[in-house]
């Protein structure tokens, strides 16, 4: 059972590592959650494990499942757009088909849930839209073709979104997480890092709720993250 009166945040991509903490940290906030993901049993399991949960198996890609998942669980206070889509590989090595996927996802998915849920965060003149990104929304790098230019046109949205919502009462922010996030197959893949070469997805959670509760005189709209030592 939820506790309905209680404001209601919607997370995409809600996985093990950065969606689960977000999901955590705003129902420590004192908000009911719907969690969004394609893994039904995935999201079964948290909403055992976390009081005032609602799990939503829905594919972001998907702009019809994003809409019957919103009138399923009502209008959110606050949005958080965590799904992604990513490949690695150049122009060459990418299928066409595998940009159009992330593009669905991480821009069309930002566009759908903006359309669907901010028309009502305007009519109550509060409420916020968080996109959690990465450096791949500022840089085209060769191995990133599949994946750069669809978080891109993510931030350029989101920017618009920021200009047009923003005087309205509704806060949009982009959140650049510059960082290898600590869950277990990034320790695979760098097996000899220290444990601060990572960062917590605690930590990310943290920041997006941070950003979701700005006063309404200090809105961010471009946030960055990293750990201490990160070059950049």
């Amino acid at each position: 059972m939820t506790d309905t009166t209680k404001p209601l945040a919607l997370v995409t991509g809600v996985g093990p590592g950065t969606g689960a903490a977000l999901v955590r940290r705003f129902v420590e906030g004192g908000y009911r959650v719907a969690m969004l993901a394609r893994d039904a049993d995935r999201l079964a399991a948290l909403e055992q494990e976390i009081p005032d949960t609602i799990a939503v198996a829905c594919d972001a890609s998907d702009a019809a499942a994003l809409e019957r998942a919103v009138a399923d669980v009502g209008l959110p206070k606050v949005v958080v757009h965590n799904a992604v889509g990513g490949a690695l590989g150049t122009f060459m090595d990418i299928e066409p088909e595998t940009l159009q996927r992330n593009f669905d996802i991480n821009t069309m998915a930002l566009f759908h849930l903006a359309r669907l849920t901010s028309p009502a965060m305007v009519d109550a003149g509060e409420g916020a839209l968080i996109v959690t990104g990465n450096t791949s929304a500022q840089r085209g790098k060769a191995g990133f073709a599949g994946f750069a230019p669809t978080k891109a046109a993510q931030r350029i949205l989101a920017e618009s979104l920021a200009r047009d919502l923003g005087p309205k009462g509704v806060h949009v922010a982009y959140l650049i997480i510059d960082a290898a996030i600590d869950v277990p197959w990034q320790r695979e893949l760098q097996p000899t890092k220290p444990d601060d070469f990572f960062i917590s997805p605690k930590s990310i959670a943290a920041e997006v709720f941070h950003l979701a509760h700005q006063p309404r005189d200090a809105w961010s709209f471009l946030a960055e993250v990293r750990p201490f030592h990160e070059p950049w």
